[in-house]
Formats: C-alpha cells, structure tokens, sequence
C-alpha cells in the first residue's frame, strides 16, 4: 500500500523528494501552513486515495521546526511521541485552559507507536518528545519559558502536526511526525535560523524513508 508523506510548504516537500529515489511508492504533497490547512488537506488525499481504491497505509507530517533550548538543537532530527495543540483553549485570569481542561476533547493525537519505533530505528540519533503544534510561532523569551514549563516534555515546536494528526486518526490511517530543527524556540532572530541546514537535514532523513518498510 502507498504511504504519504505531507509539509506545509514547497521547500520541505522539495528536501524530502531530493532524499526519495523515483520508485519508493511514497507520495509527498504541500498541505498548507497551520493546523487548518494541513488537516484540509491531508484528509483530501486520504479521502481522493481511499476512493481510487488505493488507501494510504501511513502518513508522516515532515518539515522544519523550533527546538527547545537544551532538548533539541539546530539540525537535530526529531519524531514526534504526540502532537500537541498548545494554544487551542482559553484564556482566563489563572491562566491558559486548554481544550482537555475544558472538557471539550483533546488538544494531544498521539503518533503510531509501531511506525515511530520503526522510524526511530532507521534513525538511531533522532530526538524522540513530543512536538507542540502552534498557530503563532513564538517570538519572545517568555512564551518560550512557559510553553516549556507547560510541556516538560516537548521538543519542538511546528506549525502542522496536531491538524496532519486528526486526518489520519480519522481515516484510520498511521501517524507520524518528522521534523528537524531550523532555530531555537524563543525570541524571533532570523539572522539565527539554519533553513538550509534543517531542509538538508531532512533530505538526508529522507533518504531512510525509501529504505526502510512504514
């Protein structure tokens, strides 16, 4: 069965085909950036897949990311144990509530426990936490230290994964998410941010998605 592999933009999609061989039977697509467009549009390939008769048996949210000082560093490989939501809920004057607190759902989709062990075994240095899923990237010093206290065990910070996540528990379908690390969660310094290095970063991983079975 085909596998999918989704990023939010076209540069990540880029570094991950250069790392595929033509014939790995692994399809990757942009998605779109947030939680809204990548859950849009992981569930419309899913959906198009199952109705040509040919379902996807895996999906992997992949691309760069933000790493937690001291929990993953600048070009560091990380797989997700969950993707969390963390600034889904409400505010109020003790502070942020999240959706769990509320009583409305969950803010956190776990990844498949089977395909993150393969894939963590195909890449035996990779960082394993989870990976906050935000709508806002941080940008200042503060927010960096309270999302961390918040997550004691998270390790970076994206953009797509929870809304990649709901897609495929959805459809029944294994979750994954891959990312590598571009910059350091806290204040906004973009002279600082290693792209380049990250998007080789994540060719490089690539080149054990064609090689390994997910």
């Amino acid at each position: 069965m085909p596998r999918l592999v989704v990023t939010a933009v076209d540069a990540e999609r880029d570094a991950v085909l250069a790392g595929l061989p033509d014939d790995a039977g692994i399809t990757v697509a942009t998605v779109g950036v947030g939680p809204a467009a990548a859950a849009a549009g992981t569930a419309r390939l899913l959906a198009h897949a199952e109705a040509a008769g040919r379902p996807f048996r895996a999906v992997i949210a992949a691309g760069i990311a933000g790493g937690f000082p001291g929990r993953a560093a600048i070009g560091d490989v990380v797989l997700a144990t969950r993707s969390i939501q963390a600034d889904l809920g409400a505010d109020s004057p003790d502070g942020f509530l999240s959706l769990d607190q509320l009583g409305f759902g969950t803010a956190t989709v776990p990844t498949d426990p089977a395909l993150r062990q393969r894939l963590a075994a195909a890449l035996p240095h990779a960082v394993v936490g989870d990976v906050l899923t935000v709508a806002t990237v941080t940008g200042t010093a503060a927010r960096a230290i309270a999302l961390a206290d918040t997550h004691p065990t998270a390790v970076a910070e994206a953009m797509e994964g929870y809304g990649v996540g709901h897609a495929a528990h959805a459809a029944g379908v294994a979750f994954a998410e891959l990312r590598t690390i571009s910059n350091v969660v806290g204040p906004r310094d973009r002279a600082a941010w290693r792209i380049g290095e990250a998007l080789a970063a994540l060719t490089q991983a690539a080149t054990t998605l064609a090689c390994n079975s997910w």
